[in-house]
């Protein structure tokens, strides 16, 4: 492992007890409960701030909007909630990292030089999408990655999911409790998808199967009307009248920047002690998406953000009661 910190030491670097990289619900949340632990959190911001509910319309399954909230301004809540405690929120996106030696040392927009005596993550995971600009112009109107998020906004709807896993399956059965029908459009002539998961799609009276097919364009315009497909077989397109498209190829969490010093899974995910958000670098904590392969919901997201805040908060507290003992 390379040391950014040889490169040019520590001078000059800013100094703060904690850092926390991302400021999505999770990193928001960390800094709320880091603020208020007097502990003075900085969140660099990252690229998208506010993370993925920055572009989502409705939110009504998060407690306390007895109403529903725009996902912008619930994340400008949040955001404003942790600043009036003290959080010190940047724009800005850490390029390169040292967790070699405590304090870990930052670079920010390959700059500027932050040393942190803990470090909380809170990257998130990026849905992937098919990567066509009617699906981007349409994202939040119909187009979503979580049904669970956006389904309940179709009741009677006819919907259409593309994927072939596990993802998709879930998607599709969770989608039958306000559609009237779901398509679910996929590629190959078979799901790669647990046998049990298929079985319960196939089973559904209301889960219809194209198979190799292709999405070439989401229809509307100012929300999803359907969407045109193409065969893999023959080229032969054809038209799908949906209210809604719900994409479930996967996400790929944010965690490129931390390969080289901490453990993930298969998938890329951090992987931390259960019932902990400690990763295996003493200090260095992950909350969120970035470590949630499984809810990838903002309540849940918000609540390991919390999490991260104390386990940090009792580590520096430990830390600190270490330098000060007899003979340190």
């Amino acid at each position: 492992m390379g040391s950014l910190q040889s490169e040019a030491g520590s001078a000059g670097a800013e100094e703060r007890r904690i850092v926390i990289i991302g400021s999505g619900p999770a990193g928001y949340t960390a800094a709320l409960y880091a603020a208020r632990a007097s502990l003075q959190p900085l969140v660099i911001a990252g690229l998208e701030p506010g993370g993925q509910l920055t572009t989502t319309t409705d939110v009504e399954n998060y407690p306390g909007y007895t109403d529903g909230v725009m996902g912008p301004e619930m994340m400008e809540d949040f955001r404003r909630q942790a600043v009036r405690f003290g959080a010190d929120i940047r724009p800005g996106v850490v390029t390169r990292v040292d967790l070699s030696l405590r304090p870990f040392r930052l670079v920010v927009d390959d700059e500027a030089a932050v040393m942190a005596e803990a470090l909380i993550i809170a990257t998130g995971a990026s849905a992937r999408y098919l990567g066509l600009d009617n699906e981007r112009r349409l994202l939040g109107r119909g187009v979503s990655a979580c049904a669970t998020c956006d389904g309940a906004f179709f009741w009677g709807e006819e919907l259409a999911v593309v994927g072939g896993g596990d993802s998709a399956m879930e998607e599709s059965l969770f989608l039958t409790r306000f559609a009237s029908k779901v398509t679910v459009i996929h590629r190959r002539d078979a799901f790669r998808a647990s046998k049990i998961m298929q079985e319960r799609v196939f089973a559904h009276r209301k889960i219809h199967v194209l198979w190799d097919a292709v999405v070439i364009d989401v229809l509307g315009e100012d929300s999803v009307t359907g969407v045109r497909v193409r065969s893999t077989r023959n080229g032969t397109v054809r038209d799908l009248s949906v209210g809604a498209l719900f994409v479930a190829i996967g996400h790929t969490p944010n965690t490129q920047l931390f390969k080289q010093w901490l453990t993930m899974d298969e998938q890329g995910y951090l992987v931390t002690e259960p019932r902990s958000t400690l990763t295996d670098i003493p200090g260095v904590f992950a909350c969120g998406d970035v470590q949630d392969r499984k809810y990838r919901q903002a309540v849940t997201a918000a609540g390991t953000g919390c999490m991260a805040a104390i386990d940090a908060e009792h580590f520096l507290a430990q830390a600190d009661a270490a330098k000060s003992a007899p003979g340190a």
